[in-house]
């Protein structure tokens, strides 16, 4: 069996700027990646096709899909993308990149326009596509303190029950994080199965395999196989005959050329060329199926049974990464079953046993070295002094709310100044920040984005602890104005007491 898995992500954007980094990256990707590849599976779903692929989805990414800022914004930047396609001084550019964009407007006016919920249910209700969730706000779950990993995997699966009318059974945990004893937490969340890297699994990939003495299940991305679409070096996205994703018309923000070639200068490049780069798609096509059945029989005859190979990737690459990945993506659909390869989804290949014996999984992601040192590391070690501040900041909080709640009898009732709290909190030690910084990719806006969050919790925080109650519900309501997002969030689900204890910063069994 083969196995698809794309995991959609972006932090939280919305009123945190718009460019270079900030809003423009949602609408870029919401633009060149989501309305295509929705597209994509729909027609899928037209011609009967079932269990396609398996598809995480984050809950802040659906967030802001749903949310009525963003679908007004991104309504406003398809408009200007159409506005700036009658401004490019080259016809075939100009003509090109407004069909693009007038089909784009039509799509989003006539399927989006409710949010990305109402255009994703009727694919999980037809079975063509596993939902995976995930924990709010993504965090890199190893370095959470247990109480918030426990509280932000519950009300991330609540966020996609409230979305979509079910409950996802697997998830696509945050950078592939995982720290031994995470697969009793999942287990008791109702989680099923869950993804990791190849090297997490020693590279034996061709079966999921239960996590310790739990029946949860982890799959391992088949890197030999993913790599031959996402390599800097090989992969197919950097082939001469693609648009070429960094090549700006400076006057309109518009893509006109092709790779052309890894050496040439951007002003060298050769114009782009759409059906050259469908031709091209098409080799690739032929090329992934054969790469991926000569890998099912290879592993297949190595450990004597039906083997199992999953591919894994980051959504935004299909489009917004590179251009033609959706055509891609629905061509090799079509393809993998005309050559008599079976596709399932995660769910599939657990339900019908690709499933081998138990695994002690270890410290694991898929970050560089397939450990932590992207988001532990000593190029942000102010981020992880800052995440542990800020959870015990949070935690003695709202634990010290809970109390005064409770002593003053009656029911234990909402709390939307620990709601915020809480909320802040599960931003600022979201994973991209430490991501951005280690990679170098807007490091700035990073620690910036941490440190409001930060701010806002410690000062709401403050005001919580020192009484002024007023204040403090003030505060709450002036920052859910920007950062409002799960509104069902619920401090009173906070599980356990905190005791002021930092959490064990590494692995080992419980």
């Amino acid at each position: 069996m083969f196995s698809l898995v794309l995991h959609s992500h972006l932090p939280w954007l919305a009123n945190h700027g718009r460019w270079p980094v900030g809003e423009e990256w949602l609408y870029q990707s919401w633009a060149d990646c989501y309305l295509p590849l929705t597209a994509a599976l729909e027609r899928l779903a037209d011609d009967g096709h079932t269990d396609v692929l398996s598809l995480g989805v984050t809950p802040v990414l659906a967030a802001q899909l749903d949310d009525p800022h963003c679908l007004s914004g991104m309504h406003h930047w398809l408009g200007n993308w159409q506005l700036r396609a009658h401004e490019a001084a080259d016809r075939e550019l100009s003509v090109r990149e407004h069909r693009g964009a007038a089909a784009a407007l039509r799509q989003f006016e006539t399927r989006w326009r409710h949010g990305g919920s109402a255009v994703l249910r009727p694919l999980l209700d037809a079975g063509t596509v596993e939902l995976l969730g995930g924990p709010l706000a993504h965090p890199f779950q190893p370095l959470l303190d247990p109480r918030l990993r426990e509280f932000s995997l519950r009300e991330g699966l609540r966020d996609a029950h409230a979305r979509w009318g079910s409950t996802p059974s697997g998830i696509w945990a945050p950078e592939c994080g995982f720290t031994p004893g995470m697969e009793s937490e999942y287990a008791a969340a109702g989680v099923s199965h869950f993804m990791v890297d190849g090297p997490a699994m020693r590279g034996d990939t061709s079966l999921g395999r239960p996590v310790w003495d739990s029946d949860v299940v982890a799959f391992g991305r088949d890197l030999p196989v993913s790599y031959r679409v996402w390599s800097p070096k090989s992969g197919y996205p950097g082939h001469g005959s693609y648009r070429d994703f960094h090549t700006y018309d400076h006057e309109t923000g518009l893509k006109p050329a092709r790779i052309t070639g890894r050496t040439v200068d951007s002003n060298d490049k050769a114009p782009y060329d759409p059906e050259r780069a469908a031709a091209t798609v098409d080799r690739h096509v032929a090329d992934f199926v054969d790469v991926v059945r000569r890998r099912l029989i290879s592993e297949s005859d190595r450990i004597g049974r039906d083997a199992l190979v999953v591919a894994a990737f980051d959504t935004e690459l299909f489009g917004h990464w590179w251009h033609e990945g959706p055509q891609w993506l629905e061509k090799l659909m079509h393809a993998l079953p005309a050559a008599g390869i079976t596709v399932g989804t995660l769910n599939d290949a657990r339900e019908q046993g690709y499933v081998g014996a138990p695994l002690e999984l270890q410290d694991s992601s898929w970050g560089s070295g397939k450990d932590w040192r992207v988001w532990a590391g000593d190029d942000v070690a102010d981020l992880v002094a800052l995440n542990s501040e800020v959870s015990r900041t949070a935690l003695d909080a709202v634990d010290a709310a809970r109390a005064d709640s409770r002593r003053n009898g009656g029911p234990e009732l909402r709390n939307r100044v620990s709601d915020q709290i809480l909320r802040e909190t599960l931003m600022a030690v979201a994973s991209d920040w430490a991501f951005m910084v280690s990679k170098d990719s807007a490091a700035g806006y990073a620690r910036e984005r941490a440190h409001v969050h930060a701010h806002a919790l410690r000062e709401i925080s403050a005001a919580a602890i020192g009484g002024s109650t007023p204040r403090a519900a003030e505060l709450a309501r002036q920052w859910n104005r920007a950062d409002g997002l799960f509104p069902a969030l619920d401090a009173r689900r906070l599980p356990g007491a905190h005791r002021g204890s930092d959490p064990k910063p590494a692995g080992g069994r419980r």
